[in-house]
């Protein structure tokens, strides 16, 4: 499950020019990469800020506002990606961030 090519697919406004997808080898990493996108925003609203926290919440509600957001897995089985949509993201996030804490 780990080593699955993950393509994160992102809008961040109504604005179709705002499209754009990352390319990640795993679906931990992507889910790195959404957390890495929530922290440059937060450095970028807050300048001034060294050590800037966010919980579980505040991750969400950055979701939550994108325009758009899902993930396509690839499956080795059928050999195709699968779409995976927000509230997918949410509890891989959330799953991800779980196992991080407990290393």
């Amino acid at each position: 499950m780990a080593n699955r090519h993950t393509i994160i697919l992102m809008q961040t406004s109504q604005s179709r020019a705002t499209r754009t997808f990352m390319d990640y080898a795993s679906i931990n990493q992507a889910m790195d990469g959404i957390c890495e996108l929530y922290e440059r925003k937060l450095k970028e609203l807050n300048p001034t800020i060294h050590n800037l926290t966010y919980d579980i919440a505040d991750l969400y509600n950055f979701i939550d506002g994108l325009a758009d957001l899902s993930a396509l897995v690839y499956d080795h089985n059928i050999q195709a990606y699968l779409p995976n949509d927000r509230q997918w993201i949410k509890q891989r996030v959330l799953q991800h961030l779980r196992r991080m804490a407990t290393r």
